[in-house]
């Protein structure tokens, strides 16, 4: 067995460290551009009196650095070549994502809003796969160039990871003699909805609250009169794009419908093991930051005349979550290549609790290791001075969102007992056993 990554992996990460020093450095260093990246952070990239959105100025500069990734190359890597990318694989992907991410803040990796030379297209894949083939060809290369952004109306103010008794209802209706469907509902947490063109709309169209069928998801230009944005949710860490929508009355022609009928929760399932794996990948770059620089300022500083690392306060610690880190990125690429290896639909049959154990595990160490670093760095590592209270503000939401920590592990359990997953057999027959009692 060959642990190592594949030479031309390596190779390619040098390559975007090239790209990183002579393209987005100076970018970043230019005109008065790291405002964004000190520890007025939040005021630099906040519009406070529009909604806490972010400020023009600092979207235009993500902007420009997605544009110059997209011109060397790097940008699409993960899209199918079809669409301009290099088919990059789940391995790559996680690698690079971790790479990317334990460089620390900067242009070329923005954490808060998962900006990154090396993008993430979950929509692009999604149209391609669940698409009509009017969709396809309007909205795939209208995404590509800019011209629209696809929000993903999922989750309600009274139903967040239980997406089976949203409240959110569509009914047939006909309006100026087109046949379609009238939306009522909320949607809550809706990423990007200050800039989207459109959203994914998910409502009941049959079935009663639990059943997983009877779901439809719908393709809802976001000017269309009814869809009225209610506020944004401040958070944690700002700036905010995270709408509270309202749909009422809103009537959508036949072909918005997005993906099966009645089966629209499969749009969301379709991506989020590939989200989950590249995410984990973030986290434990993060991780390995927050570490790094720990162990190096505990060698430099040097309280009571020696230095901060001859402290076993502090060494242990860091060993606890230097070891963890190791452990964590073997099941990631472990996992990332498995993933490789399979059809998309077995990742779900085979491999989905290996997926939440990298994802779970790895957004909970960051949190401990960004707060370990601010412990050690003392009063500077809890101001803004340094990236770490950032970090964990940032990492925090991960917890909940992406499928919060209790789900996955939920999963993770459904899988080790047999109550789903490949162990399901090996205990069936105690349900003979208990249905002959």
């Amino acid at each position: 067995m060959d642990f190592n990554l594949p030479a031309d992996l390596v190779a390619y990460l040098a390559e975007l460290d090239g790209f990183i020093e002579t393209e987005i450095a100076p970018l970043q260093a230019q005109d008065d551009n790291e405002r964004f990246f000190d520890h007025r952070r939040e005021w630099a990239r906040t519009d406070f009196e529009r909604n806490g959105l972010p400020r023009h100025d600092w979207e235009e500069l993500l902007a420009e650095a997605r544009r110059r990734a997209d011109e060397a190359g790097h940008l699409r890597f993960a899209l199918p070549k079809e669409f301009g990318g290099k088919g990059g694989s789940n391995l790559w992907m996680a690698a690079i994502r971790e790479h990317l991410a334990a460089k620390g803040l900067g242009l070329h990796n923005d954490l808060q809003n998962e900006h990154s030379i090396v993008g993430n297209f979950p929509v692009i894949v999604m149209l391609r796969d669940f698409g009509t083939e009017a969709q396809k060809e309007e909205m795939i290369r209208g995404c590509l160039d800019g011209k629209y952004w696809i929000a993903f109306g999922l989750t309600e103010p009274n139903h967040g990871s239980d997406a089976t008794h949203m409240e959110t209802r569509a009914q047939r209706a006909e309006r100026d003699g087109k046949s379609g469907w009238v939306i009522n509902g909320e949607k809550m947490w809706i990423t990007g909805m200050h800039i989207a063109s459109h959203c994914v709309v998910f409502a009941r169209t049959s079935g009663e609250d639990g059943d997983a069928r009877g779901i439809t998801a719908f393709l809802v230009p976001t000017n269309t009169p009814g869809l009225i944005i209610d506020e944004y949710m401040w958070t944690f860490n700002m700036p905010t794009d995270h709408a509270r929508f309202t749909l009422s009355d809103v009537f959508v022609p036949d072909d918005a419908v997005f993906g099966p009928p009645e089966n629209g929760l499969a749009l969301a399932q379709a991506f989020v093991h590939e989200n989950r794996i590249r995410q984990a990948a973030s986290s434990l770059g993060a991780a390995v930051y927050c570490i790094n620089e720990s162990v190096r300022y505990a060698r430099e500083r040097k309280p009571f005349g020696k230095a901060l690392a001859e402290n076993q306060a502090i060494q242990w610690p860091l060993v606890e979550l230097a070891t963890q880190a190791e452990m964590l990125r073997q099941l990631i690429l472990k996992t990332a290549w498995e993933m490789d290896q399979m059809p998309h639909p077995e990742v779900e049959k085979r491999l989905s609790d290996k997926v939440s154990m990298c994802n779970y595990w790895a957004n909970r160490m960051v949190c401990e290791a960004a707060d370990r670093a601010m412990q050690i760095h003392g009063g500077i590592g809890y101001s803004r001075h340094k990236a770490f209270e950032h970090i964990y503000r940032h990492h925090r939401r991960y917890r909940i969102t992406e499928g919060s920590e209790e789900i996955q592990i939920r999963k993770v359990a459904g899988y080790l007992f047999g109550y789903t997953g490949p162990k399901r057999k090996e205990f069936e027959h105690l349900k003979s056993a208990k249905a002959a009692e």
